[in-house]
């Protein structure tokens, strides 16, 4: 017969271990529940990714010729189009017309 105060001991350290069991258990299913979620979130950013890199694409500004030179044309604004998608140069000068509140002279875009 074995001894009672092993029988004992060896219970409870059974009883530790199902409780670990049981808390690694649940643990591993809030992990595997985040990463599901991470992975559909990843899914989506990479969508609204070549989306807005292919809004970018379609507002940049299209390369020309004037004379003989290699010049950049100024993309059609739409109601969509954000400035900051515009060159400095045309921000600076929307900047301008903007602060003017009236006429603007040429005069007045070179004093800015």
């Amino acid at each position: 017969m074995l001894d009672p105060e092993l029988l004992e001991r060896i219970t409870a350290r059974r009883a530790e271990l199902d409780d670990l069991e049981a808390q690694l258990t649940e643990q591993l299913a809030e992990v595997r529940s985040e990463r599901d979620e991470l992975a559909v979130v990843e899914r989506g950013l990479d969508r609204v990714s070549e989306e807005i890199a292919g809004e970018r694409a379609s507002f940049s500004p299209a390369p020309g010729q004037v004379a003989g030179r290699p010049v950049t044309l100024v993309p059609h604004r739409g109601p969509a189009m954000q400035e900051t998608l515009l060159r400095p140069d045309y921000q600076r000068i929307l900047t301008v017309l903007r602060q003017a509140g009236g006429p603007v002279t040429a005069r007045q875009f070179d004093e800015r």
